[in-house]
């Protein structure tokens, strides 16, 4: 039996990226690579299993319950990108997997519009592969329900909203599951939706989500860091016209946004994303920022979603409700708290080409260093222009 059994097993962000660059950028081709950052060791036979799953993934399509659940719930995705979507299929040629004694390789090369969907799905299955392969042991279902019920008393009694994020790095289809069942059941106001449009559909909450940090990578590449976040989110506002107006911060650091971050734009959109460095020193930052612009920040929200668990919810709360609006994307302590080592793995775009511009190297500058991709020549050549002077680590695999 297959892991991923539907289509639509993914992240929202993925699809609301895929319209946009269906109506934006038809003609992008891009490249993917699987980045192992907690230098996990695979077992023997992983690439092989890893492929059969990928294979499978091709008989997916979207069906006609899914399509009312994106219709009714999703009015500004469009009757054409719907009607494409039902007409998707995975392409398995797009994936390449090799392994190399216990590391693993994994690259997707296509057209944006078709390998966008692709990232979340191969996380899923390294990550529930990697735990089925090497036989390890979790805790049982009542347990993780059990632990899953206690964080939304604390959020409820903390009064804040979450939402689950947990999707890429998930110790299993079942273990989601669970959480997502338990969130939906639960009594109290804190749980808002996930950002799995399966489990969204299957429980009938609220799919959540916008864009990620490669919708600004590829702007960054094609049109020049100086300008990326202006344009990334000029162009999002083309595409939705307001809806799904929170807007990601880190992919060339937040002071660099901030300072791109315009009037118009920061009264345009509801709020931002908050996904690396220090929470408070961020969220400071974002209610000066919104005060500088004489805008109430009590009337925008910031949307927190950097490895949270109770603890850090707990406290980023007691510093800023009541002085801007708060919501949670909680990931990884939902769906992989399972009494194992979760597993630290990205898949990050790394290269796009058209039909007027080469391979050209994308670059991710996050505010922390451990978290920067790109070629060393690429990642100075963005520090060069955005006037950063710090020397990051780099993650990426991609030669210069």
């Amino acid at each position: 039996m297959s892991i991923i059994k539907s289509i639509i097993d993914n992240d929202f962000y993925k699809f609301t990226m895929q319209f946009g660059v269906t109506k934006l950028y038809p003609d992008v081709i891009a490249r993917y690579k699987f980045i192992n950052r907690g230098q996990h060791e695979f077992p023997e036979g992983f690439a092989t299993a890893l492929q059969t799953e990928i294979d499978a993934m091709q008989n997916l399509a979207l069906t006609k319950s899914e399509k009312v659940f994106f219709t009714t719930n999703c009015p500004y995705l469009s009757p054409a990108y719907l009607d494409f979507l039902q007409g998707y299929r995975y392409d398995s040629s797009e994936v390449k997997i090799t392994q190399n004694g216990k590391d693993v390789e994994v690259v997707v090369e296509g057209y944006w519009y078709r390998t966008i969907l692709w990232e979340v799905p191969i996380l899923c299955l390294i990550s529930e592969l990697y735990y089925k392969l090497t036989d390890a042991k979790r805790i049982d279902n009542n347990q993780i329900t059990k632990r899953t019920s206690d964080k939304v008393d604390l959020y409820n009694n903390l009064g804040v909203t979450v939402a689950e994020f947990g999707t890429r790095r998930r110790h299993s289809y079942e273990v989601q599951d669970v959480v997502v069942k338990e969130l939906t059941n639960h009594k109290g106001k804190s749980f808002v939706g996930t950002s799995n449009v399966h489990f969204a559909h299957k429980y009938g909450v609220k799919p959540i989500g916008t864009h990620a940090h490669e919708w600004f990578m590829f702007h960054g590449a094609r049109y020049g860091f100086k300008v990326a976040n202006s344009i990334s989110l000029d162009r999002w506002v083309k595409v939705y016209y307001g809806d799904l107006g929170i807007a990601l911060t880190d992919t060339y650091t937040s002071d660099v946004f901030f300072n791109q971050f315009d009037k118009k734009l920061s009264k345009l959109f509801d709020g931002v994303r908050h996904d690396s460095g220090d929470p408070v020193e961020f969220g400071e930052k974002t209610i000066a920022h919104y005060e500088k612009m004489g805008i109430n920040p009590l009337f925008k929200t910031i949307i927190f979603s950097d490895g949270l668990n109770s603890e850090k919810v707990e406290m980023i709360t007691k510093v800023f409700k009541g002085r801007i609006g708060l919501s949670f994307g909680i990931g990884t302590d939902l769906t992989n708290d399972t009494d194992l080592r979760p597993m630290n793995i990205v898949m990050k775009l790394t290269e796009i080409s058209s039909i007027d511009i080469p391979w050209t190297g994308v670059v991710k500058l996050s505010d922390e260093k451990n978290k920067h991709t790109g070629t060393p020549r690429m990642i100075e050549l963005a520090k060069e222009m955005l006037g950063l002077d710090e020397i990051p680590s780099q993650e990426s695999p991609a030669n210069d």
